[in-house]
């Protein structure tokens, strides 16, 4: 599915990743872990195309198709989404419509109709109950006065609306209490299948009782230091990352 290849990144003259190498399969489950600073967020910030993080060297390959040639756009059109820790707030613009935009932009590049207005939210309905979200929050701007357990279900929902192949998910469980955990994580359990892949970005072993991973890796100075099986995880809880060095 995705193929991240010696890739070194960084950002205002600060090398933040280094030749970081990572392989993520069809239909698999990935956890990336590792303390503040390592570079998680910056590997998904390179991996949605943000024009502010410099490519030094590396490739990634994404369906078969070199990402780091696709715009932003274009990678969402090819099946990639990524979720970030902080959901920005728009002024302006109501959840709903954005939602659809996204939908329909989706769809036109992908050559196939538009939805009509009660299509649209008969299959909004249908994401928002998966999640338990209270249907008033469609009609509020873009994650203005929205808890941070309420953009994280709206994140799921904008998810399972655009239907990727594979999704990069910041810190998802960051903030949240242990019912809006369990919801989200049900969310993301809901979506898995043999041709839809996850890399998830946690702190946390609790996330990664809910979506049990099929991989761990640790990242550690920009680099993956260790990979295991969800035992790696408890096994941090307890040792933390101190240990662990590039």
């Amino acid at each position: 599915m995705i193929e991240i290849i010696s890739l070194t990144v960084s950002v205002k003259d600060k090398k933040i990743l280094q030749r970081l190498n990572l392989s993520i399969g069809s239909g698999e489950v990935h956890a990336l872990m590792g303390p503040n600073g390592a570079g998680k967020s910056t590997l998904a910030r390179v991996l949605a195309g943000d024009p502010l993080y410099e490519i030094e060297g590396g490739e990634i390959w994404f369906r078969g198709e070199n990402l780091l040639a696709m715009s932003p756009e274009e990678r969402s059109y090819k099946g990639l989404f990524v979720s970030f820790q902080y959901p920005p707030e728009i002024a302006g613009v109501s959840n709903r419509e954005f939602l659809r935009a996204a939908v329909a932009a989706k769809r036109k590049a992908r050559g196939e109709e538009p939805l009509g207005e009660a299509d649209f939210l008969a299959l909004l309905e249908e994401k928002r109950a998966s999640v338990e979200m209270r249907a008033e929050f469609f009609d509020r701007n873009l994650n203005e006065g929205f808890s941070g357990g309420e953009k994280k279900r709206n994140e799921i929902v904008q998810l399972s609306l655009l239907d990727p192949s594979f999704a990069l998910l910041d810190e998802t469980d960051s903030g949240l209490d242990i019912d809006a955990l369990r919801v989200v994580a049900q969310g993301v359990n809901q979506m898995r299948t043999p041709e839809r892949s996850f890399l998830l970005i946690t702190h946390y072993q609790r996330l990664l009782d809910l979506i049990v991973p099929d991989r761990i890796h640790v990242l550690v100075g920009g680099a993956i230091v260790q990979s295991g099986g969800r035992e790696l995880a408890a096994e941090l809880e307890r040792t933390g990352y101190e240990s662990l060095s590039v």
